[in-house]
């Protein structure tokens, strides 16, 4: 683990510790993890970030299958770490358990849902973290707080014992302070058979996403690319989003008329409907976004999923194995934190955020984003993304592309 300067305490991203010792060595023995708060731990509350939750619910009989896969394969559990409320918001800044410090910019936000995950592996406090992924909830964190982390291809890892939220999008990952962590701890969920380090076959530059970013960040970004094509010499080739699904298309039209209709709905059925049967208290941020959801015309079913099922075919019938996508895993670094308090600045980052993590999110692929870079001390990601159930093939890519052990500085 990398030194640290917090305590479990400090840190702000747990919410329960203990510890749970491995059934049996393998390949993860002597690593330590956490577990986000919307994953079961028997014995231990499923708090979703509620403590209104947490009172209605019992304490989870089962840990999730998730956890039951790492702690066979050696690794020892030390605690549950905080979730944003109901897992609906990609800040971090939670109403009720707090925000998480992020060690590499304390001033700012941690981002989230899975902000305790990503907070206590930045700081050093476990090795890797169990978090999920609907919008960005595992790629957002990781990327703010300068840690790796992947949303593996859609239903390759059970959610079992994993409360729902998102059916159609919503995915457990990890995320890990080293790439060899995360490559131990993915191929451990993923249950993969040995290691096969396929070539890449082509590099493509998502220049839609590159657009949205702040020049700062893009331009860090591609400072590090013309590095990684020297020394790999793998040529980058520019492409757009319209190039890959054959029609003129933006990242904004993939989320607002695509994937965050159907995130909305699915959402109204795992979540609202519990809100509006109890009452229960909840904080401004939330209070405000459900007011939204639940005014969502709902008779538009149809021709959004026959939308989102059209551009997942045509990125599949597009994306060759060997081929690689890589692009800012945001726009912007870390806000500061409370900032986002202003509606101006909250749509600004959501809307440019979710529009990236669309990308990803209705082609159902497996991403990795990497911490390549720094703007104004606050750390940057860049993702790279392979094709639907490629998730193996996206591991071994980046262990070639990013051969340092560590995080990248």
């Amino acid at each position: 683990m990398i030194q640290t300067t917090h305590t479990f305490s400090s840190s702000g991203a747990f919410v329960d510790l203990f510890t749970l010792e491995p059934y049996q060595s393998g390949p993860l023995e002597g690593l330590s993890f956490a577990v986000k708060d919307n994953i079961d731990v028997a014995g231990y509350h499923t708090t979703y970030g509620s403590p209104a939750w947490k009172a209605k619910h019992p304490a989870a009989t089962y840990h999730a299958l998730c956890v039951e896969q790492v702690l066979g394969a050696g690794a020892t559990c030390l605690g549950k770490t905080v979730s944003d409320e109901y897992t609906y918001s990609l800040d971090g800044e939670g109403a009720f358990y707090g925000t998480p410090v992020n060690p590499k910019a304390p001033a700012r936000i941690p981002g989230g849902s899975s902000s305790g995950s990503a907070s206590a592996v930045a700081c050093g406090l476990v090795d890797f973290a169990l978090g999920t992924d609907c919008a960005g909830s595992i790629r957002v964190p990781a990327s703010l707080c300068g840690v790796y982390g992947m949303r593996p291809s859609m239903h390759r890892i059970s959610e079992a014992g994993v409360l729902p939220f998102v059916p159609s999008s919503s995915t457990v990952g990890a995320f890990a302070a080293t790439l060899p962590v995360l490559d131990k701890v993915m191929r451990t969920l993923l249950r993969s058979g040995p290691s096969t380090a396929a070539p890449i076959r082509t590099i493509y530059l998502l220049e839609d996403a590159f657009a949205l970013a702040d020049e700062a960040v893009s331009e860090a970004i591609k400072h590090k690319l013309e590095a990684i094509s020297a020394r790999s010499g793998l040529t980058m080739i520019p492409i757009s989003l319209s190039d890959i699904v054959g029609e003129p298309m933006t990242l904004s039209a993939v989320n607002t008329e695509a994937l965050r209709p159907l995130q909305t709905w699915e959402f109204m059925n795992t979540v609202c409907g519990w809100v509006a049967q109890n009452a229960p208290q909840t904080g401004p941020m939330f209070v405000m976004k459900y007011d939204t959801v639940r005014h969502f015309e709902r008779s538009d079913v149809n021709p959004v999923l026959a939308q989102c099922e059209l551009l997942f075919g045509r990125i599949c019938a597009f994306t060759q194995p060997g081929d690689l996508f890589l692009y800012p895993t945001l726009a912007t670094i870390a806000p500061m934190k409370g900032s986002l308090n202003e509606m101006a600045t909250a749509m600004d980052f959501y809307d440019r955020t979710m529009a990236i993590t669309a990308f990803a999110g209705v082609g159902r692929l497996p991403e990795i984003t990497v911490p390549i870079a720094c703007v104004d001390g606050a750390p940057v990601g860049m993702s790279v993304a392979a094709g639907h159930y490629q998730d193996e093939f996206l591991l071994s890519a980046v262990a070639r592309l990013f051969p340092s052990p560590g995080p990248i500085q």
